[in-house]
């Protein structure tokens, strides 16, 4: 298995050996060098990307992971070029309109977080679609981040909070972390227990920032295209050894 590298918070209480993470999320990071490597533009990358979705998703699944949040696309990648946005919005594209059956084939049940307002109108349509069609399902939740960026969901979640307060909903002193959690895109779901991210970069580039503050953190060479279910096997089992107190010690 490719070199691994590992950062530990320090968490509060501690689990089992055996614990399995309820929560998996993952920056997926690498498709451009990967083309490059072989040579191939850099959307060739991104189809592969793709396929990797779709096997770590089911790989989840079957590892008995419940949530699963793939850092798709960010805020800040608006700012690649127009022909790399193009090629990623079609993929997108292909994907809304294509995976239906495999979701529900798994009893995968999927959500979308982000700034849907700069999506085109065609797909945050077929996101809400594939939302209503999945609803249901009560194994994995595959949480998809898109057009997301965890500084702007903060922003936004103050202002939800502003609000209320003003309309008189709401008094200041209420609002404590598990309120303002509820706030959030990711409401109504656990913090993720585990990062993992791709490529060898050792960040977090602005995701889920407030989810995170507890969650253990894994760095993988591993180009996000070559990424598959074994070292995810891997990266878990390192996981279930840990000792996680939350501050506590």
């Amino acid at each position: 298995m490719p070199a691994l590298y590992k950062h530990r918070f320090s968490c509060s209480f501690l689990m089992s050996a055996s614990h399995i993470p309820h929560h998996v999320a993952i920056i997926m990071d690498g498709n451009g060098r990967w083309a490059t490597k072989r040579g191939l533009p850099r959307s060739m990358g991104h189809k592969k990307g793709a396929e990797t979705v779709k096997e770590i998703t089911r790989a989840a699944g079957e590892l008995g992971v419940k949530y699963l949040t793939l850092y798709a696309f960010s805020t800040e990648n608006w700012q690649r070029s127009p022909d790399e946005v193009e090629t990623l919005m079609g993929l997108l594209r292909q994907y809304l309109k294509s995976d239906l059956q495999e979701l529900q084939k798994n009893n995968v049940r999927i959500r979308f977080i982000g700034e849907r307002d700069m999506l085109a109108p065609d797909i945050t349509a077929a996101m809400a679609k594939l939302e209503a069609d999945t609803a249901g399902n009560d194994g994995l939740t595959l949480c998809v981040a898109l057009s997301y960026g965890s500084r702007q969901e903060i922003v936004s979640a103050v202002k939800k909070a502003a609000a209320l307060v003003k309309k008189g909903d709401l008094q200041a002193e209420d609002i404590d972390a598990k309120m303002f959690s509820e706030m959030l895109y990711t409401q109504a779901m656990p913090d993720p227990d585990l990062v993992i991210r791709t490529s060898g970069e050792q960040r977090v580039s602005n995701y889920l920032l407030w989810q995170i503050a507890y969650s253990e953190l894994f760095f993988t060479k591993t180009l996000w295209p070559d990424f598959n279910k074994d070292e995810l096997t891997a990266i878990i089992n390192d996981f279930k050894t840990r000792e996680r107190r939350y501050g506590k010690n």
